[in-house]
């Protein structure tokens, strides 16, 4: 993207802003969850939900009988945005304070995958997203399970990240206040899995042993 839509540039910090493919994609494929928001009989609406990138699309599944998805397969715009927060910048004025983020801000519209081996693959890259090595280890879709889920894909063409990292930025006449300042970072991780009734007698897979890690 050479010359970014103006939709696209950020209106403050745009010098936070990048559209750098790498950049993008490396966020997208931390993160698990994207908000997905659209406008329906002129009232706006805002849903989270999974997803996974392949290449340069990302894509969302849901039932055939969504409302939500329904709506959006229509081709209807639709802005999907993620954000991983860092740390809390704590600075020396409550009117400094930021955050450090990453996040990617998508414009686009569905296209709907029809081929049911392009859906499978679909929900093969988003099992394996959300615990890897998983889907090898699953019992294997059925057709009516595939036939019941609706697969959208989105392309990344119009999209966008914006990245704050660092300490506060302290107005120059506070520094020498004896108020401490800096950062809390922030970590989200996997902690050890925990067995339903029915798999208490089951060893658990090597491919979840390592989500506290």
């Amino acid at each position: 993207m050479n010359t970014p839509p103006s939709h696209l540039i950020p209106s403050r910090s745009a010098k936070r802003a990048t559209f750098d493919a790498g950049s993008i994609y490396s966020i997208l494929d931390e993160a698990l969850f994207c908000t997905m928001s659209f406008a329906m009989d002129n009232r706006p609406f805002s849903i989270p939900t999974s997803f996974v990138r392949y290449e340069d699309k990302i894509y969302i599944h849901g039932s055939v009988g969504s409302h939500f998805i329904r709506e959006i397969e229509k081709g209807i715009p639709v802005c999907i945005t993620v954000m991983l927060t860092d740390a809390l910048v704590i600075a020396k004025s409550a009117f400094s304070f930021s955050v450090n983020y990453r996040s990617v801000v998508i414009f686009a519209k569905a296209e709907k995958i029809e081929n049911p081996e392009e859906k499978l693959s679909a929900f093969e890259w988003l099992t394996d997203k959300i615990t890897p090595g998983g889907w090898d280890y699953l019992r294997p879709a059925t057709p009516s399970e595939t036939k019941k889920t609706t697969v959208l894909a989105f392309s990344l063409a119009e999209a966008s990240a914006k990245i704050r990292t660092g300490m506060p930025k302290d107005e120059e006449e506070d520094l020498e206040l004896p108020i401490w300042s800096g950062i809390i970072p922030l970590e989200t991780k996997r902690l050890t899995p925990i067995p339903d009734e029915s798999s208490l007698k089951i060893t658990l897979p090597t491919h979840l042993s390592g989500t506290n890690s």
